[in-house]
């Protein structure tokens, strides 16, 4: 996969604060963009609500999305691989559920499931996914993501996950991939994206997606008892692709897939 080596400055968000969410600015931005005077022109349009974002996050208030740049990267990889089944993990103010929403609606996917913790964010994001059109298509799950991805599997809502995107609290990533992996949400052609791996990083995670099966069962063996496991068989392949913050800043995505179980013989 090409990377992206430069980053358009003109494009850059304001500077990230030492308190940069949570202070207020989500619901500023939710004002902000319903009080715009061509409201009517955004109603149905992804583009142009996630270009309204954009406009906040440049010339008002540093914003916590993944941006342009990282998320050309994901809708590539939407656009190539057609998932049927996409899930997101941290849906903050919508952003990446609008833009890989709208590529996976457009690629054929029957089902975008958009998990988020924080009851405010998720509010605003269905506000934001709502008037850019895609209310009818990205479903939207309020609570602890592992314990919404139990629900919707016990539901029957959620059999498997052909695009798994992590952009949640970075300490999840890991146990919410192997608690993935233990509902059997996660098969050969799995497709896991994992934003932040560079700033603020993930090394547990890199750690594991990278890791052999033989690594990984030793761990397996050792874990503690009642831990979330997962299935230290399933065999990966992953790849950092390098790009950028919305602010400019050095970033990157994992890109991993799963190649299928490697089931010795007894």
């Amino acid at each position: 996969m090409s990377t992206l080596n430069t980053f358009d400055p003109s494009k850059a968000y304001a500077q990230q604060e030492q308190v940069y969410f949570n202070d207020g600015r989500e619901a500023q931005l939710l004002r902000h963009i319903q009080s715009r005077k061509d409201i009517d022109s955004l109603i149905g349009s992804p583009e142009r609500v996630l270009a309204a974002i954009d406009e906040f996050g440049r010339q008002e208030k540093y914003l916590m999305n993944v941006g342009e740049d990282k998320g050309s990267i994901v809708t590539k990889l939407i656009r190539e691989t057609r998932p049927k089944v996409m899930v997101e993990l941290g849906s903050y103010v919508g952003y990446s559920a609008i833009l890989f929403g709208s590529a996976a609606r457009a690629a054929g996917g029957l089902a975008y499931h958009c998990l988020e913790r924080n009851v405010e964010f998720a509010g605003i994001a269905r506000s934001l996914i709502d008037l850019a059109g895609l209310g009818g298509f990205v479903q939207m799950t309020v609570g602890p993501s592992d314990d919404s991805l139990r629900a919707l599997h016990a539901a029957s809502q959620l059999a498997h996950i052909d695009l798994l995107f992590l952009d949640h609290h970075k300490p999840s990533y890991l146990p919410d991939l192997q608690l993935c992996e233990q509902l059997g949400l996660v098969r050969n052609g799995t497709l896991l994206v994992a934003d932040n791996v560079v700033k603020p990083g993930n090394p547990p995670y890199l750690a594991y997606v990278r890791s052999d099966v033989e690594s990984k069962n030793r761990a397996y063996a050792s874990a503690a008892d009642g831990a979330v496991r997962g299935d230290p068989n399933l065999v990966y392949e992953s790849e950092l692709i390098p790009s950028f913050e919305p602010t400019g800043i050095p970033d990157g995505v994992e890109v991993t897939i799963c190649i299928g179980p490697d089931n010795p013989p007894l």
